[in-house]
């Protein structure tokens, strides 16, 4: 269940801490309405990981349509083409 809580919960921010990291999640609110939402460490982190994965699994589906229709190239060619464009 979501946590919410008003903005001036975190003037004890000893006590805050523990209830963000106890659950997580938390939701501030100013005014009644959403001002911003809290997470833990290990929160963070998880979403960041998948954020990071989703990015990947998309790079990798986009490539391999890319081989699907011969757009591409092998290793040697663009290894030859870079030295040459590049004077290496």
């Amino acid at each position: 269940m979501a946590v919410v809580v008003p903005v001036r919960d975190m003037k004890d921010t000893a006590a805050f801490t523990s209830l963000v990291e106890r659950e997580r999640s938390v939701t501030v609110t100013r005014n009644g309405y959403e001002a911003f939402h809290c997470l833990s460490s290990e929160e963070w982190a998880a979403q960041r990981d998948e954020v990071a994965k989703a990015k990947l699994f998309s790079r990798i589906l986009l490539a391999e349509q890319e081989i699907e229709r011969g757009e591409y190239t092998d290793f040697d060619e663009f290894a030859t083409a870079l030295k040459a464009e590049y004077g290496l």
